[in-house]
């Protein structure tokens, strides 16, 4: 029968559920199980796909078109569990699926109410991973416990252990041990309060993992196990990783909780295998070289926003033997500050996605510097667009071309919105999503990157490249260098006279993992060493 691991948080948000549920996920597989991973979230929107990234961070898209929670992309790239859009649920399916229910008659008359209507629809959900040919299914609650959003949750995955016996569940708490400085020592009691209100709802946590900034004394975990009741050697620290966020499965299978988890639930004790694991942190803690990447985005100050983009550079910087320090400057301040100022010195230029006007001068400024100077660059999404733009009014002289989301009178229309959005007024779940089937053209920096013509990658767009321009910048050196299965829609652009400069419709971040860098980030990364190794001048420090 499948297992359930199901992890909660405790005290604070932002402790990190995401990846230590991805950690556990991953170590179980290295000992040979079959892992599905889930993510529960308590906020009534149906989908992140509306939410402002300020808000929660990038929206991760699976292949079957999924806008998911940024945790997903933790999954992803520590697993190989497949993700679907049985992967992550909302407050806001969750009801509206009763509601659609109710609606047609379902329920039969009946009141319905949270307990049993809402927490059966949650334990359904649940229940969906499970099969014969999975071993583990680890879902994660988001939220803290003692949020009201999270209790139809908690009371879910409480009743779940009834329905499919103790025996196959187990509970994970992840909780804060605060250093208090004043006091010179960790403070044990918000951890007891967390688990006390765990327990009163009537779920026993089996395992405590105590995210802590300094190493828990004995007594601390003595401390802890006996007010909290649980034994000491399931009170697991897990300190804070300041060189890599791939070092807590280490850390976690060094206390032992690979061990715990096996013999709670009666899994196979296989051969735990780490040595990919190992050799990857290896190269990252020993690089051959150092260069610098400037990221130009309207959300650069906010790390989450573009959290696959951070990773996939460091995967890259794995795969090509490199220590990566990136610069993240706002597109905005160089409307204001101009481009030389912030972008002189960097080895490798980056331009990603985002949504709305805002910034996007700053952006065509920061392509163009890249473009004449001859800086390796990386354009993602509207960093394609903008890259279509900055060609089409710098190079072909087409003076005010723009895309019709932001100038809908503009005369040179470069981007325009797809023509099977036209008649869409439905924010939610509308764009082009999800994996889509490409052809890469010979001759291209691209196809010597995937090596291979036919590549899938994941969209999430709703303008494209406008075709009745496609000649015209092909005559002045602009090669197209990937387009849809049928050829209508541009999926790829590359500058023919420069070093190497890539840009693409689709966000190709998710689909790289830290053993597994993917092959245009690969590239870029490669193109910005080279540079670096030719001497290029640095006048400014990332």
């Amino acid at each position: 029968m499948t297992k359930h691991i199901f992890v909660t948080g405790g005290v604070v948000s932002s402790l990190g559920k995401g990846l230590t549920s991805a950690s556990v996920g991953m170590v179980l597989e290295q000992r040979g199980l079959s892992v599905r991973m889930q993510k529960l979230d308590p906020y009534i929107n149906v989908d992140p796909g509306t939410m402002s990234p300020y808000q929660h961070g990038e929206v991760y898209v699976l292949d079957d078109g999924s806008e998911t929670d940024l945790d997903l992309g933790h999954y992803e790239r520590f697993t190989n569990a497949p993700l679907t859009r049985q992967s992550n649920y909302t407050t806001g399916q969750i009801y509206l699926s009763v509601i659609e229910k109710e609606r047609r008659g379902e329920f039969l008359g009946k009141t319905v109410q949270v307990i049993p209507h809402i927490t059966n629809e949650i334990k359904n959900c649940i229940g969906k991973l499970g099969g014969e040919d999975v071993d583990v299914v680890i879902t994660e609650i988001g939220g803290t416990v003692g949020d009201i959003e999270s209790q139809p949750f908690l009371e879910a995955i409480r009743q779940f252990s009834l329905d499919v016996g103790k025996e196959n569940c187990l509970y994970i708490h992840l909780t804060l041990v605060p250093y208090l400085k004043a006091a010179a020592e960790l403070k044990t009691k918000p951890t007891q309060h967390s688990v006390g209100q765990l327990r009163q709802i009537g779920i026993q946590p089996d395992i405590l993992i105590c995210r802590t900034e300094r190493e828990m004394a004995a007594s601390d975990r003595e401390k802890i196990a006996l007010f909290c009741n649980v034994p000491v050697k399931a009170v697991i620290e897990e300190r804070d990783k300041d060189f890599s966020i791939y070092e807590v499965p280490l850390s976690l299978v060094e206390h032992g909780l690979d061990e715990l988890i096996v013999n709670k639930l009666g899994l196979p004790k296989q051969t735990l295998d780490l040595d990919n694991w190992r050799e990857l942190l290896h190269r990252l803690r020993n690089p051959e070289t150092e260069i610098s990447i400037a990221v130009v985005g309207k959300y650069a100050e906010h790390k989450d926003a573009y959290k696959s983009i951070y990773e996939s550079i460091d995967h890259a910087g794995i795969d090509n033997h490199a220590q990566i320090r990136i610069g993240r400057i706002q597109s905005e301040d160089i409307e204001h500050e101009g481009p030389e100022r912030l972008l002189s010195g960097y080895d490798g230029i980056l331009v990603p996605g985002g949504f709305g006007e805002r910034g996007t001068e700053g952006k065509v400024e920061a392509i163009r510097w890249a473009r004449e100077r001859k800086i390796p660059f990386l354009g993602i999404c509207l960093g394609m667009q903008c890259a279509a733009i900055e060609f089409a009014r710098n190079v072909v002289g087409l003076e005010g071309a723009n895309s019709t989301e932001f100038d809908k009178d503009t005369s040179y229309p470069v981007i325009c919105l797809l023509d099977e959005q036209n008649n869409i007024t439905d924010k939610g779940g509308t764009m082009r999503l999800g994996a889509q089937v490409s052809t890469v053209n010979d001759a291209s920096k691209s196809l010597e990157c995937y090596g291979t013509k036919e590549i899938s990658e994941r969209h999430r767009h709703r303008y494209e490249f406008n075709n009745v321009f496609r000649k015209q910048l092909e005559a002045h050196g602009l090669r197209f260098a990937a387009t849809s299965e049928n050829d209508t829609l541009v999926e790829i652009i590359e500058v023919v006279d420069h070093p190497w400069f890539v840009a693409v419709q689709f966000p190709p971040e998710f689909k790289s993992k830290p053993t597994a860098s993917h092959p245009l980030f690969s590239g870029f990364i490669q193109a910005a060493v080279r540079r670096s190794s030719n001497g290029a001048k640095k006048e400014v420090e990332v």
